[in-house]
């Protein structure tokens, strides 16, 4: 089935992260794929060290979308693609229970990935498999797609007070 965890609030990859060690202590084979996101965040510490998760690598440093130039945005595009493309098709050959793209939807959104590929591999994958996607603003084609749809609504965050992310907290 396909998971939606979309929207402004906090918990997207709280909540991807959560079900991805749900289905590996249920023995289930899980690929974790991050874009837009580095090696540092916590998260990825545990995961790696569980057995039956894959977590594939993520830049050392990135910018924010927002900072970076047009020739670092093209470069990161490229680099983010490739990593889907084979995440993805890793995903089918070794036959992995779950797949987890988190930030995929930012990665859209920026025109960082076409829709285009993303929704042929959700639609074209076997029923067996999990499909778990985050980020913010999702177009209707993916939510029309989905089995699980969950909106994190952002009520108040300590960012709007000019706080950033913490380690351990938000990364």
């Amino acid at each position: 089935m396909i998971h939606i965890y979309y929207g402004d609030g906090k918990g997207k990859t709280t909540a991807a992260v959560g079900l991805a060690i749900r289905a590996a202590g249920s023995k289930m084979k899980v690929m974790f794929v991050q874009f837009l996101k580095t090696e540092f965040s916590g998260e990825r510490n545990v995961l790696k060290q569980l057995d039956n998760v894959t977590v594939t690598s993520c830049p050392d440093e990135l910018k924010f979308t927002f900072d970076m130039t047009d020739a670092e945005k093209q470069q990161a595009s490229a680099a983010f693609k490739g990593i889907f493309e084979r995440s993805a098709a890793a995903a089918l050959s070794e036959r992995y229970d779950m797949i987890v793209l988190d930030e995929i939807f930012d990665l859209m959104g920026e025109g960082m990935l076409g829709e285009a590929g993303v929704l042929e591999f959700i639609t074209n994958a076997p029923n067996s498999i999990e499909i778990v996607m985050t980020g913010h603003n999702p177009s209707q084609r993916f939510i029309d797609e989905a089995d699980y749809v969950t909106e994190m609504k952002k009520v108040k965050h300590p960012y709007d007070t000019g706080i950033t992310g913490r380690i351990g907290i938000e990364f």
